[in-house]
C-alpha cells in the first residue's frame, strides 16, 4: 500500500525545535487512556519539554522526587507525562503519596526504580489507577514477580544490554508494554524496536549543547545578537 504523504507545519520561531529520531515511529507504541505513545523525551527541563515532538515525558532525576517539581514538569508539558516517584532510596508511603500527588495533578504514569520490592509495587497497585512502570535493568530480573506485583509497564534501562533484555522479556512476555532506551544512534533504536520494544525513551541534547551549535551557527553567518 502507498505511504500517504503527512503535510507539516513549522513556524520561523520553533524551527530549533528537538525532534526524536524519525525511526521510532516503526515502533507500535503503548496506547494509554487512548493516546498512542511511541516516542518519551528523557528529561526534566522545561523548556526542552516545550521544544521537543516527542509523544511524552519521563521524568525521572536522580534526587528524591518532589511533589513541586511533579507539578512544574506536567503544568508546563502538553503530552502525557511519566513522573518518577522513586522505589531505591524513597520508599514506603513515601512512594505512595508521590504516585498519588502525581495522578492528582495529571501524570499519565508513575515510574519505579529497579531495587523497588515487590511489596510497595503491590500496594501502590490499590491506590493508584494509573500504569505502573517499573524499571529493570539487568536479565536477572525476575519479571513474573514484578508483573505478578502489579506492574503494568516494563521500563528496560539496561545500557549495552538493553537490547538483550528486551529480547529475553518478548520472548517470555508476547504481550507485556515494554518501554527501552535507544542508544544514541538509528540503527541502535532499529534493534531495540526490533527486538521487542514498544515504545522507545530518547535522551536529547543539553541546553548547552544546543545552545552551543546555535551559537556557532550565528557566528558562520556573521549574525550579531
Amino acid at each position: 500500500m502507498e505511504t500517504r504523504h503527512i503535510p507539516e507545519l513549522d513556524g520561523n520561531l520553533r524551527k530549533h525545535m528537538v525532534r526524536v529520531p524519525q525511526v521510532i515511529e516503526q515502533a507500535s507504541g503503548i496506547r494509554i487512556f487512548g493516546k498512542l505513545i511511541k516516542s518519551l523525551v528523557f528529561t526534566t527541563d522545561v523548556a526542552l519539554i516545550r521544544n521537543c515532538n516527542a509523544n511524552a515525558v519521563i521524568a525521572v532525576y536522580p534526587f528524591t522526587p518532589q511533589p513541586i517539581i511533579t507539578h512544574s514538569i506536567i503544568n508546563c508539558s502538553d503530552v502525557p507525562v511519566f513522573c518518577g516517584v522513586g522505589g531505591g532510596t524513597t520508599t514506603g508511603k513515601r512512594v505512595t503519596n508521590l504516585a498519588q500527588d502525581a495522578e492528582f495533578q495529571g501524570a499519565v504514569g508513575v515510574v519505579l526504580n529497579a531495587p523497588t520490592p515487590n511489596e510497595t509495587i503491590q500496594y501502590l497497585k490499590q491506590k493508584v489507577d494509573i500504569p505502573i512502570v517499573i524499571t529493570v535493568i539487568s536479565d536477572k530480573t525476575d519479571i513474573e514477580q514484578r508483573l505478578d506485583a502489579g506492574a503494568d509497564i516494563i521500563n528496560v534501562s539496561g545500557a549495552g544490554k538493553t537490547v538483550a533484555i528486551v529480547e529475553k522479556i518478548r520472548r517470555e512476555y508476547p504481550k507485556v508494554p515494554i518501554i527501552a532506551t535507544g542508544g544514541p544512534t538509528e540503527e541502535s533504536i532499529l534493534k531495540t524496536i526490533e527486538a521487542g520494544a514498544n515504545a522507545i525513551t530518547y535522551t536529547p541534547p543539553t541546553n548547552g549543547e544546543i545552545f552551543k551549535r546555535l551559537m556557532n551557527h550565528y557566528r558562520q553567518e556573521g549574525d550579531i545578537i
